[in-house]
């Protein structure tokens, strides 16, 4: 049996990562198990300068999800590699730092930051407003993904995973965009433009009106993606989207994804990304696999 993968000549004891914005920088899970025992941890996304985020509510609950409008809350880069790039280093797991910007001169300087890190590697929040065309999202439009990716990896020497935005017409050209941009993978999907609404009120439940879906009720749309990019391009994809379980990871890799990111579970439970992994770790033994044969091996019908 294997459970290893390697994305970008970085190897992952078992493929399972914890995704950004739900682990924090893992200081408060690793009360509940050891961090080693995890693929790989996704820092919550920095910034240049600290962030103090949206005005609350910025969280609302739904039937199968929650919709965030956090707005990237994080203490900014150069706290981040003085305090936690320190002590995450210790834990022997991977660490991926998940960078964002407002202008495409933020994920240079970001890019040209992180490579101070001890993190392995690099996942571009593309899905961030972009102030200087209208508030339009670096992750919209092919052309500016390909843009970003390529200016982060003129300047970063660590291999860059571009995270894309599924509010798009068509994922697959944005997937080969960050291709021909330079990416080292991709990874998706982030969250799902939505709503809530106090019916009482007649307003927003989230002060800023809207936010990202995550959570189960997301999973069908992220397994959809998957395929469609696995189909599209040659580097590797970490898939996310309502993954609670490892029968979700499977799903995932057999769509295509190589590794996988446990994002809204961890908040519902915090023991979850653990559990995933032993229950996947007796899976494959049962069976014993290679993990690795399951990247892909969809059967489609007709």
């Amino acid at each position: 049996m294997n459970l290893k993968v390697n994305i970008a000549g970085v190897e992952f004891k078992n493929p399972i990562i914890t995704a950004s914005g739900t682990f924090g920088f893992g200081k408060e899970y690793s009360q509940f198990y050891p961090l080693s025992a995890l693929g790989g941890i996704c820092t919550k996304g920095l910034t240049l300068n600290p962030k103090l985020g949206n005005p609350p509510p910025r969280i609302a609950e739904t039937r199968s999800g929650i919709i965030n409008s956090v707005g990237l809350q994080n203490p900014g880069i150069d706290h981040y590699l003085a305090e936690d790039d320190v002590r995450l280093a210790k834990e022997d797991v991977v660490v991926i730092a998940n960078v964002a910007g407002a202008c495409l001169e933020d994920y240079i300087a970001m890019g040209e930051k992180i490579n101070e890190s001890k993190a392995q590697m690099v996942e571009l929040n593309i899905s961030c407003p972009n102030v200087k065309a209208g508030g339009m999202a670096f992750g919209i439009l092919p052309e500016s993904v390909e843009r970003v990716t390529r200016a982060v990896k003129d300047v970063c020497k660590k291999p860059v995973i571009t995270k894309l935005s599924p509010n798009v017409s068509c994922i697959a050209d944005n997937a080969r965009a960050a291709e021909a941009g330079g990416a080292d993978g991709i990874s998706l999907i982030n969250t799902l433009s939505a709503m809530a609404i106090n019916y009482k009120t007649r307003r927003p439940i989230l002060y800023n009106n809207h936010g990202g879906l995550s959570g189960a009720c997301v999973k069908p749309v992220a397994l959809k993606m998957v395929w469609d990019c696995f189909n599209a391009v040659k580097i590797p994809i970490i898939g996310m989207g309502g993954v609670q379980s490892y029968t979700d990871v499977l799903e995932f890799m057999i769509c295509g994804a190589r590794a996988v990111q446990v994002g809204t579970y961890n908040f519902t439970e915090p023991m979850g990304a653990y559990n995933i992994v032993k229950d996947l770790e007796e899976y494959v033994k049962a069976q014993d696999m290679d993990v690795n044969d399951l990247v892909g091996s969809l059967i489609v019908n007709g």
